[in-house]
């Protein structure tokens, strides 16, 4: 009976072992069921899903999927592939909780997933093959980052050392090495590119939504031990903004034969018609919020020669706010912050005007797009409740 006893005490004790050994340290960032651990950053509720246990993203609108929290180092493993021939995808490392301003990417690294068709359309167009792009695991920084390229480049754009993906519909195999701002992409099996002097070198994982369906099958980290990263080399952490425009349409948002004949979506952005202005085209949040702040990219049509900018106009808790600072033909960030009685509104990071509300001011309300008559285009736009 001990012989017994202590025979199945070694078998568990292996079989512990054994399990073990087959983690490695490695913890999956996805469970198989559902996008638990993962914040949809600036796309519409259907593009990113789950079906037979693969992360599935449809490719609109150009978005991207990322962690709840930030990574610092870390081996990341991840399983790839097109279903579409020419689709473009990515991994993004090191990245911002929202868009970049003017852009629907997060700034951040960006380990390149493209499918072959990419290329090959491209020499076909222009009679000569790519030397600016391959479809074998290009890394570069973008939108704010930045990195030294290892080996093969162009300016920041490190080239891999070898064409070993796979194209549309097999499955590729990354494995992405991230320690103290270095990154090495090895591509089914074999270090090919990287970078080195990153910036960020701590922040949020992403997979990118850009144009055609791809599918991701396995995502899992194993984590390294922090060196240190000073805050000036991390990216801003995720303060709870939220996505109130889907990229594709008008839905979260309140319409009507007015507001349909004038604003409309397309390529990522909220656009606005010129024309007669009318209050009743004014776009509405269909949520009410108090104390509440909003991020947003605005950019107002230049003005005919000779007339005055016609600056692009907000409301708050019935509020209006004029965007007289705003620059003509080019996109600026702009954040709202409301909270008792008070609204600090910002171009940039610097303070564009403060407003007090008054002492009938609505508690809550929806946010307000106004029809002013001037054509504009709006992108990233983001709320959070204070």
């Amino acid at each position: 009976m001990k012989t017994f006893l202590l025979s199945m005490g070694l078998t568990l004790t292996c079989a512990v072992v054994a399990v073990a050994a087959d983690a490695d340290g490695f913890v999956s960032l996805f469970n198989g069921r559902d996008l638990t651990g993962w914040v949809n950053a600036n796309c519409a509720p259907e593009t990113w899903s789950v079906r037979e246990g693969i992360i599935h993203c449809t490719g609109r609108p150009t978005g991207a999927l990322r962690t709840t929290r930030q990574y610092e180092n870390f081996i990341l493993e991840v399983e790839w592939r097109h279903l579409s021939r020419s689709g473009n995808s990515g991994v993004f490392i090191w990245g911002t909780p929202i868009a970049a301003p003017a852009v629907p990417f997060l700034r951040g690294i960006e380990v390149q997933v493209l499918d072959h068709g990419y290329a090959e359309d491209y020499e076909k167009q222009n009679g000569k093959k790519s030397d600016w792009f391959t479809t074998h695991g290009d890394v570069f920084p973008i939108h704010g980052a930045t990195m030294k390229p290892f080996g093969r480049h162009s300016g920041d754009r490190s080239f891999p050392s070898e064409d070993r993906s796979k194209g549309t519909p097999e499955w590729n195999h990354y494995r992405i090495v991230c320690i103290n701002g270095v990154l090495r992409l090895s591509v089914n099996g074999k270090e090919v590119s990287g970078g080195e002097d990153c910036n960020y070198r701590k922040g949020y994982l992403a997979l990118e939504s850009e144009g055609a369906p791809v599918e991701f099958r396995i995502v899992r980290i194993k984590e390294l031990p922090s060196s240190q990263t000073p805050p000036s080399l991390t990216a801003p952490e995720d303060t709870g903004l939220r996505t109130i425009f889907t990229g594709l349409d008008l839905r979260g948002w309140k319409t009507n034969a007015a507001i349909v004949q004038r604003w409309g979506a397309r390529g990522e952005r909220l656009s606005l018609r010129a024309g007669e202005a009318n209050p009743d085209a004014t776009l509405w949040s269909e949520k009410d919020y108090g104390d509440a702040e909003f991020v947003f990219d605005c950019r107002p049509s230049k003005p005919a020669e000779g007339k005055p900018l016609t600056p692009p106009t907000v409301v708050v808790r019935g509020v209006e706010l004029k965007l007289a600072d705003a620059s003509a033909g080019t996109y600026q960030r702009y954040s709202i912050t409301v909270k008792g009685r008070e609204i600090v509104v910002k171009r940039g990071d610097k303070d564009s005007q403060r407003v007090t509300l008054p002492s009938d001011a609505t508690v809550r309300g929806p946010f307000g797009l106004r029809d002013n008559g001037a054509a504009l285009e709006l992108m990233n736009l983001y709320g959070r409740e204070l």
